[in-house]
């Protein structure tokens, strides 16, 4: 007799596939590129959602939305791929583990305490000594499960590891041209030790933590060695780079360090420019007191650092920042801009805002309202607060509605389009260098970007034929503003644009050496 064989095996494959999908922020985009790393050094090769064996969910949690994304991609990837086991990782599993274990489909949750060892733990390495998780080989379709079985998630604070793998940007029509990788972002830091009364992210994260500087510089000139000319780097908390290293870590302990090892981000910023041939190094986002005038001199004076400031705001009313628990007072934020500025006149200068957080006045809004019109903001990141479970915010009196809460984003939104406009039309006639990322044919694309409405089907003149030809190639300019450049260009290569024109939120040149064309 022979024995049954059950309907789920897959006989034709010999080597077990993955698919990563990241929700979030760029240091969640990091992590994932970390799990990468993980599976493929065990052998799995990656493959689509639909087809994968593993299918692993890298979750966000900073709002309500950010979870409802996760929960409706476990549906539709248990709907696309009944065979593949979906693990659930990320600062959403670190948060809820039971709620997301109880949704149909999911075969194991993997908090961010134990992400340094998903691949052990999926594959089952780690099985024999961890009586909380139950590995992939031993799940079945007949057999019931239990939420306990799924879970493998302690205790965050206690966590130390730090993963790290650059993440790859290309043009935002990636699909058209998926081999141009440019611009990595390399994570250097991780969690926050701030306690900012709306975040739930120092509870799913854990302490701030550094990459050391000699991986920094080893990641780096990897990448330099590559071919790549630009990278960014990130962190939770970014501009706390280091203070961990001089203390001792999670002790916090004094630790002495070794002669001119660096002791602060500035100190670091400079070890990267002087031991690797980076060409231009971007600087994410980095809150406002960390903004030192050491790192303003620094970024303006290097043409290796580029013109690019994101200074997260959330507020300019001194009560709402003082119910954030957020250590900076509105006049703190003013000066800082205006030394960015004066330091950097081209430079793109962004915040983060909250609309809507609890207690929010109509005077408090329009004190916010007021500072960012002020200011010489190039963009803006407009967020409807979003009570997280847990947060000191969540529970405080007097939610500002939510229709209300809407009604101020929108109009901080119109506020950060106008000052954008502005911003980009000062470069019309002048030169901007920028990085390409991605070419893209003619047609739609090139009448898009040019402005130019599509001739009837008989009445095309030559002209418009060759509008309608022409390529153009999608660029990042060094103060971030999306450029499209007449011509075929190769990526991560850097050029030099004449501006002619803006249209929508993007600028139009051509290059300034005809044979770039």
């Amino acid at each position: 007799m022979c024995p049954r064989k059950s309907a789920h095996l897959r006989y034709h494959k010999s080597v077990l596939t993955y698919h990563v999908q990241n929700f979030g922020c760029r240091v969640t985009q990091a992590d994932g590129a970390a799990l990468e790393r993980q599976l493929d050094a065990r052998g799995l090769a990656s493959a689509p959602a639909a087809q994968a064996d593993i299918v692993l969910l890298n979750t966000c949690t900073v709002t309500n939305s950010a979870d409802q994304d996760a929960r409706a991609a476990i549906r539709r990837i248990s709907r696309q791929n009944p065979l593949a086991k979906i693990i659930v990782t990320g600062c959403y599993a670190q948060r809820a583990p039971y709620e997301i274990a109880a949704l149909p489909g999911v075969a194991a949750v993997i908090g961010n305490s134990h992400k340094h060892q998903l691949a052990d733990l999926v594959l089952g390495e780690k099985s024999r000594q961890d009586t909380t998780f139950l590995p992939l080989s031993t799940l079945t379709d007949n057999r019931e499960l239990r939420a306990e079985n799924l879970i493998f998630v302690s205790d965050i604070f206690a966590h130390t590891e730090l993963l790290a793998a650059p993440v790859f940007e290309s043009a935002d029509s990636a699909a058209s041209h998926p081999n141009d990788r440019t611009r990595p972002n390399l994570k250097i830091q991780d969690g926050c030790d701030n306690r900012c009364s709306f975040c739930v992210i120092p509870s799913v994260r854990g302490q701030s933590r550094s990459l050391p500087p000699h991986q920094v510089i080893r990641e780096m000139n990897t990448l330099v060695a590559a071919g790549y000319r630009e990278v960014v780097i990130s962190g939770i908390n970014l501009g706390r780079w280091g203070r961990d290293l001089r203390w001792g870590g999670p002790s916090r302990a004094p630790k002495l360090a070794r002669n001119n090892a660096p002791q602060s981000f500035e100190d670091l910023i400079r070890l990267i420019l002087s031991d690797t041939q980076l060409e231009k190094l971007r600087i994410s986002s980095v809150e406002p007191m960390d903004w030192s005038d050491d790192l303003i001199s620094l970024v303006a004076s290097s043409p290796r650092i580029a013109k690019h400031a994101h200074v997260p705001l959330q507020s300019a009313s001194d009560a709402v920042l003082r119910r954030m628990h957020r250590k900076y007072r509105p006049w703190h934020y003013r000066e800082k801009i205006e030394k960015i500025r004066a330091a950097m006149p081209t430079a793109a200068i962004g915040a983060d805002v909250m609309a809507g957080f609890p207690g929010e006045t109509d005077a408090e809004f329009e004190s916010t309202r007021r500072l960012i019109e002020d200011l010489p903001f190039t963009y803006l990141h407009v967020f409807t607060y979003s009570a997280r479970p847990g947060t000191p915010a969540a529970a405080m009196p007097n939610q500002v509605p939510v229709h209300v809460a809407r009604e101020r984003n929108k109009i901080l939104r119109d506020l950060a389009d106008q000052k954008k406009q502005i911003f980009l039309h000062s470069f019309i006639g002048k030169p901007l260098e920028a990085i390409t990322l991605g070419t893209f044919g003619g047609g739609t694309s090139a009448r898009e970007v040019l402005g130019t409405p599509r001739p009837a089907p008989d009445s095309a003149s030559k002209s418009e034929q060759e509008v309608s030809s022409l390529p153009f190639t999608e660029a990042l300019t060094d103060n971030y503003q999306k450029l499209f450049v007449k011509g075929r260009h190769p990526s991560n290569r850097w050029i030099t644009a004449h501006i002619e024109k803006v249209k929508d939120n993007a600028l139009v040149g051509t290059p300034a050496s005809p044979e770039a064309m």
